[in-house]
């Protein structure tokens, strides 16, 4: 199967997500708007999500991964089994114990770090107690569910990882549908979301387990025990943990400054939703796929092969993020009024969202370069590098959102986190040039100025163009507005897509020939086609 068919496979699931995200988003604005229990509900939610990043996702795509491959490659399926059990008993140990501790530790932790904002509002501050207390055993589900995750994607298995996660959204939306039917108070809504989210985790963790078990892998539970195996998992996780969690970390960051100001928290959700959508498509989708096929080409050797798949996957993410971030950027007010703005979410919330969300698309590249750059350093078991310049932007992060909050609000911490975002990408960047891991040939360094040219024109044909239909969005038929958004989208695909053909940034041949490729050998038999 060819680089792109792998990327595309990921993509759909994740892309099936994003867009089912977008319509429980829409039902909670309708239902919550930027009130106060959506604060709530946002704030208590980012609390798991933020250590499912750090102790799941993050360690397992940057160390299991690898490690698994070399145990199943090395000496065959049942090693890779018995590394696996012993990594599942101590983790599941480990989050046993965290999650009690947490669950009796929750009043101070939302005061300290959750919230600490909402300390002067006593039924703000019970209500995120409460839910977070509900939601927190979400995270041990998830990191187990990720290891299960790591296993599949290792054995090239990427679709039923990906779509897991459909269902936490399937679930919220079958909650906010029955609450809005029912025309329930807000603070029900609320706490009845924390219960789907809850039973979402359960789903998907059963989801992983019974695709690794027809993979052939069946993970038991032992007594836990910190054999070397476990031991250099935890030497490699304990870097990618941070970084796999930056981005969460940065978010964290922003939302316990943004609590400061009644509905803040609840633009940066909505805004970060949007934008989510094509980092979900593009760059979860290169992070999931390229770490196991570099992982495999370097232990073979074949530093051609992985120089040639750094390529052409940061090919593949420019050609599809560069139009993305120019839309983002030209039309967000278009974007928010189709998506959200009915119910509690007025016009002056779409102002708002929309403004934040125009700043975080000058942002989506750098964030999709970081999935494409990471895992050159994690395929070479080196997880200290991109640690070192997570912690840095981490740094930025705090020091621009401290700075620039008192005068910007949320476009500050919108604009922290975006400088952060490109400190982080331009310097795995660098280092990755300096110690010749990776060099840009002349196929991907002749069609970038292409690319970003086709871009830009496609930026200010929509920027005139939202003028002219500018007169259909101000009517208040919600079809009228989805229309013109439309006839938007359209332009920009046919406009985009047409120059960059035209100009010579992309290839339909070479496109389709991606498509069709199976399983190839060692690039130097491959035809150096695009997005082989």
């Amino acid at each position: 199967m060819s680089l792109v068919r792998k990327f595309a496979s990921v993509g759909g699931a994740t892309m099936m997500s994003r867009v089912l995200g977008f319509a429980r988003e829409a039902l909670m604005a309708a239902a919550l708007g930027a009130g106060p229990y959506a604060d709530v509900f946002f704030a208590a939610f980012r609390f798991p999500n933020l250590f499912r990043r750090l102790f799941a996702e993050g360690a397992f795509n940057a160390a299991f991964v690898p490690l698994f491959a070399r145990h199943y490659e090395g000496e065959g399926r049942r090693d890779a089994e018995r590394f696996s059990t012993e990594v599942f008993s101590v983790l599941f140990s480990a989050l046993l114990l965290l999650t009690i501790l947490m669950e009796l530790a929750m009043p101070l932790i939302v005061a300290t770090v959750v919230a600490p904002g909402f300390a002067d509002d006593p039924d703000k501050f019970d209500a995120t107690v409460t839910l977070s207390m509900i939601m927190f055993p979400y995270l041990m589900c998830m990191s187990l569910a990720a290891m299960m995750a790591g296993i599949l994607n290792s054995l090239q298995h990427y679709f039923a990882a990906a779509i897991a996660p459909v269902f936490l959204n399937v679930i919220l939306i079958a909650v906010l549908g029955a609450a809005l039917y029912a025309g329930t108070e807000a603070e029900a809504v609320a706490l009845w979301m924390s219960w789907g989210v809850l039973a979402a985790g359960l789903l998907q963790l059963a989801i992983v387990t019974i695709g690794a078990r027809k993979a052939g892998i069946f993970v038991s539970f032992r007594m836990p025990r910190l054999t070397p195996n476990v031991k250099r998992l935890l030497i490699l996780a304990g870097p990618a943990a941070i970084t796999g969690g930056i981005t969460q970390i940065n978010l964290v960051i922003g939302q316990i400054i943004a609590s400061q100001k009644d509905g803040a928290i609840s633009v940066l959700q909505y805004a970060d939703r949007i934008y989510q959508l094509p980092l979900g498509i593009v760059g979860i989708a290169i992070g999931v796929v390229l770490l196991p096929e570099l992982a495999r080409a370097l232990r073979g050797e074949r530093h051609e092969e992985a120089a040639h798949l750094q390529s052409r996957s940061l090919e593949f993410a420019l050609l599809l993020t560069l139009p993305a971030s120019a839309a983002i950027l030209t039309v967000s007010p278009e974007i928010v009024r189709v998506l959200y703005e009915r119910g509690a979410f007025t016009e002056d919330t779409t102002a708002i969202v929309s403004a934040v969300l125009a700043i975080f698309g000058l942002g989506l590249p750098a964030f999709v370069l970081i999935k494409c750059f990471q895992p050159a350093f994690y395929a070479r078991e080196n997880t200290r590098i991109p640690m070192i310049f997570s912690m840095i932007s981490v740094a930025v992060n705090i020091t621009l959102a401290l700075s620039l909050f008192p005068s910007l609000e949320e476009r500050g911490i919108a604009t922290a986190e975006i400088a952060a975002g490109w400190t982080n990408a331009l310097g795995l960047l660098t280092v990755l040039l300096i110690r010749g891991h990776w060099r840009p040939d002349r196929q991907l360094l002749g069609r970038l100025p292409r690319l970003l040219l086709s871009a830009a024109i496609m930026g200010a044909a929509l920027w005139f163009a939202s003028g002219w239909t500018a007169r259909w969005f101000g009517v208040g038929d919600f079809l009228a507005h989805l229309a013109s958004l439309l006839v938007l989208v359209a332009l920009a695909c046919v406009l985009y897509f047409g120059l960059a053909y035209a100009i010579g940034g992309v290839d339909r041949h070479e496109l389709r020939r991606a498509f069709r490729r199976r399983r190839a050998g060692p690039v130097e038999e491959t035809p150096p086609d695009m997005l082989a």
